[in-house]
């Protein structure tokens, strides 16, 4: 018999949670930054962002497929290549993430001493 995994704490069934649960994972925010800046290419993004390995920017990159905040679009020819653009509610996020990080930005000497 198997055992199933039954959470002790619920979600929140709130926008907070969700977007939380959507943009959790260290290089989702830049991912979206930089692909809505222009920079749309997997290699392009693996360049701009050293610090992460390929394969945890392909797994965050397939988790906001899935959430649909971008889309993929793969272009057929001599050399196959894959572009990623924001989706309307992609788009509709950044505003968000600007104000967010004007906050930090704004704030980042106070964050700096309390955020270790």
């Amino acid at each position: 018999m198997a055992n199933t995994y039954e959470r002790k704490i619920p979600l929140l069934d709130c926008g907070h949670e969700y977007i939380r649960k959507v943009l959790y994972g260290r290089w989702k925010i830049i991912l979206l930054i930089y692909i809505a800046d222009g920079i749309s290419r997997p290699g392009e993004l693996a360049r701009n962002i050293p610090q992460a390995s390929r394969r945890v920017l392909d797994s965050q990159l397939g988790q906001l497929l899935k959430h649909e905040l971008i889309s993929k679009k793969v272009f057929e020819g001599a050399v196959q290549h894959v572009e990623y653009q924001l989706t309307d509610l992609g788009r509709s996020l950044m505003l968000v993430i600007r104000i967010m990080g004007k906050w930090g930005n704004d704030h980042i000497e106070q964050l700096r001493k309390t955020v270790k």
